[in-house]
């Protein structure tokens, strides 16, 4: 009787892109695909590349060209959308191989707003005089901080905390947890962060738990819909609409007098549209920080 091999290998997509589609990119492989994703730290040149990796049992030509087609398909949506050039794919078949531990080697620690540094598991690192530092692991959940909505948002939400009664805060889309803990180790006394994808949640308790931030912070996979408020400050990284579709929720969660920050919204007409929908629902505009084509807002609800 014939014996079938079964050793495991993979489907490798390298993907070339625009950089303004790199977040919603790895949402869709990590979250709907199922993949695994090597991210590019600091690449120089116009485009981005991501190598993602499915494992196949039994792979052949035609899933092959059926999951190319699907990558496509999305890709080409979110380049209509954000109205940027088609990501280039090209594919190969290479064996089983310790692929998920390759894109370590560029995670260093790293600064990202002054006073708060992102530290990686697997690198030692020491904290200078008066420095915070977030220990963390990614897993496969978004968020290793080298995002520019991450920077900007910890930045307004460090500033927020500075000036503020420190009080209770939500990460809507917790990703890791970064916001979340970046708040908690801001002063924050209470935090809570939501997540509708299992393994962003299992990554952010665990990254909780490496920072000895359980007894200030929680994670949960509690939808918005079901939460229960008010809270002091609310900050949600998402994209352009799906923050529109949250609005009446952010609303409602919110204190009279709080502070929302939201990010993951282009510079230019995206933030113009997010300004406008919010003040409508009965926010004041605040303030916004730019950095490369992205921006971070800040508001706060109407008493």
């Amino acid at each position: 009787m014939p014996q079938h091999d079964k050793t495991p290998y993979w489907l490798k997509a390298h993907i070339e892109m625009h950089p303004i589609l790199e977040e919603a990119a790895v949402d869709f492989l990590v979250g709907v695909m199922g993949a695994g994703v090597e991210q590019s730290v600091d690449t120089p040149g116009a485009e981005i590349c991501l190598n993602v990796y499915l494992k196949e049992k039994s792979p052949d030509e035609q899933s092959r060209h059926e999951l190319q087609h699907k990558l496509e398909a999305q890709f080409h949506e979110l380049a209509s959308i954000f109205q940027v050039a088609a990501p280039q794919i090209s594919w190969e078949q290479i064996e089983d191989q310790d692929w998920s531990n390759n894109w370590k080697v560029h995670f260093k620690p790293f600064v990202i707003t002054p006073g708060l540094v992102i530290a990686p598991t697997w690198e030692e690192y020491t904290a200078g005089e008066g420095e915070l530092v977030i220990v963390m692991d990614p897993g496969m959940a978004f968020g290793t901080g080298h995002h520019a909505t991450t920077s900007l948002s910890l930045h307004l939400i460090s500033r927020i905390l500075a000036d503020d009664t420190k009080g209770s805060v939500l990460d809507v889309g917790c990703g890791t947890g970064i916001l979340g803990m970046g708040a908690a180790l801001f002063g924050a006394t209470h935090v809570l962060g939501i997540d509708n994808d299992p393994e962003a949640v299992r990554a952010a308790k665990e990254n909780v738990t490496l920072n000895n931030l359980n007894p200030v912070m929680e994670v949960a996979l509690t939808p918005l819909q079901d939460l229960e408020g008010p809270f002091d400050l609310i900050v949600a990284n998402i994209i352009h609409d799906v923050l529109l579709t949250m609005a009446d929720d952010l609303w409602r969660l919110s204190k009279n007098g709080g502070s929302l920050v939201l990010s993951g919204i282009l510079h230019g007409e995206q933030e113009a549209s997010i300004i406008c929908s919010f003040e409508k629902t009965g926010f004041s505009f605040v303030d916004s920080e730019q950095k490369e084509e992205w921006a971070a807002l800040h508001f706060t609800k109407n008493t």
